[in-house]
């Protein structure tokens, strides 16, 4: 295996409505990498939280981008109140600047995307979503609220639907560090995600709505959707939500246990604990690498209604 490169240079990634990007790069040793990786994080999580996965997967050969979007840790502005971000920003503005930020300093191989929740939605807001080559995502979803996990659906509609825009309208942006939950959020994310429709289109004005539209169809890039049993945010009914919209790229879906990765839970979040590096991350190169399917074994239908 080649050596670990522990450390990542710093970067700074403007977008188009000139707001800053905080993000680190590793490089893989030699000059002829695997390909370039782009991870794309889940709402209200710091991008130091993949740091573990990107130095992983930069030991494997791999250039990995990391970085916060708009609100969010070194994206961060000095005051979050009144910033005016909003969810569809992310996509639409920050992984468009991210992506062709990585076109630009890929050395060689593929361009790719590793989305987790969100951070498989929004490439297909990007005006350049065109570029991205192959994407693997896990738990991908825009949380509306029936497709939570049933028996979960009710607290999480309470938390996410109810708490979060009071407390929202309250103090102007949502404090989740006070809370506890996530990281603090712009208003306009918070908003966005808790009035969050079952049609995505439905929340832009009608005007643009075939735009949105067309962005996704722009996507051509062989998609890997991961999906755990014990999610209880990116359940099968939610990926098959975003999947949809990705209407010309090939799409395989693949539902694996918490026994199948050898753990009593993984849930949510615990794919990137450092724990899964020699099980599913490692698992991981084979799609990363070649396009080849390591679970082909625990299909779902990724467009099923």
């Amino acid at each position: 295996m080649p050596a670990l490169h522990d450390a990542a240079t710093a970067v700074s990634i403007v977008c188009n409505d000139g707001v800053l990007l905080g993000g680190h790069l590793w490089r893989s040793a030699g000059d002829h990498p695997a390909g370039m990786v782009v991870i794309n994080p889940a709402t209200g999580v710091l991008a130091r939280y993949y740091h573990y996965y990107a130095r992983f997967l930069a030991a494997e050969g791999f250039d990995v981008l990391t970085y916060d979007y708009r609100g969010i840790g070194l994206s961060r502005p000095a005051r979050l109140r009144g910033c005016g971000y909003r969810w569809r920003d992310w996509g639409r503005l920050d992984f468009d600047a991210v992506i062709g930020w990585a076109n630009v300093h890929r050395r060689a191989g593929l361009l790719q995307v590793v989305g987790h929740s969100v951070g498989g939605f929004l490439p297909g807001l990007a005006e350049h979503s065109h570029l991205v080559q192959r994407m693997l995502t896990m738990g991908a979803q825009y949380a509306y609220w029936r497709d939570y996990a049933a028996d979960r659906r009710l607290r999480l509609f309470l938390k996410w639907h109810v708490l979060m825009p009071l407390a929202t309208a309250t103090f102007g942006y949502f404090p989740g560090r006070r809370f506890g939950w996530l990281e603090d959020l712009p208003a306009g994310v918070a908003n966005e995600w808790s009035f969050k429709r079952a049609r995505t289109e439905d929340s832009y004005p009608s005007a643009i709505r075939d735009t949105v539209l067309a962005s996704f169809a722009a996507c051509r890039a062989p998609i890997l959707a991961v999906a755990m049993s014990d999610d209880e945010l990116g359940t099968v009914a939610a990926l098959r939500r975003t999947l949809r919209y990705y209407v010309n790229a090939p799409r395989t879906g693949v539902l694996l246990t918490p026994g199948d990765l050898g753990f009593n839970t993984v849930g949510h979040f615990g794919l990137f604990h450092a724990r899964h590096a020699d099980g599913f991350w490692r698992a991981t190169l084979r799609w990363l690498r070649d396009g080849e399917n390591p679970w082909s074994n625990h299909p779902f239908e990724p467009t099923a209604s």
